[in-house]
């Protein structure tokens, strides 16, 4: 089934328009992201979206989860601040990776809060939801962040994702 799904998405052929729509749509998200504008964000996500930071097996489910999503994140990194490395658009959606710096204010999933600056890596996909032209959220992998400071065991997210 999955790869039948492939097969349909290799054959997308965008046109010059469903490109522009989806850089902009990509670029609104940035700015709205720089802004720390939730409802900017949720602006440009289909209700039904799901974040996932797939390393780490944490998701969030629709503009709700999503809002969850960017205020841990916001409130564990105040001054986060993504610096743009590569970028991909295309049909499918955008890919990016970034370099993110911030200070580690408040504890994060896995990661206690120390109060000092930290650098990581992020690769993020941005599913496009062509019918709706909107994002369908993001799956992000994270490198780096694992080897700053009091990082807790991967056993302590999976003990507070699956705590009621």
């Amino acid at each position: 089934m999955a790869h039948e799904n492939v097969r349909k998405l290799l054959r997308l052929n965008p046109g010059t328009a469903q490109h522009a729509n989806i850089r902009r749509e990509w670029i609104a998200h940035s700015i709205a992201e720089d802004n720390r504008d939730i409802p900017g964000l949720m602006a440009t996500l289909t209700d039904d979206c799901v974040y996932e930071i797939a390393q780490w097996g944490a998701v969030w489910h629709g503009k709700a989860g999503a809002a969850s999503f960017y205020n841990e994140l916001l409130t564990a990194f105040p001054d986060i601040h993504f610096d743009l490395q590569h970028i991909v658009i295309g049909p499918q959606g955008v890919w990016e990776s970034a370099r993110v710096t911030g200070t580690h204010r408040a504890n994060w999933l896995m990661f206690q809060a120390h109060g000092q600056y930290v650098q990581f890596d992020a690769q993020i996909f941005f599913p496009w939801d062509a019918a709706a032209c909107k994002f369908r959220g993001e799956t992000v992998f994270v490198t780096g962040l694992e080897t700053n400071p009091e990082p807790q065991t991967a056993l302590a997210l999976k003990a507070s994702i699956a705590a009621p």
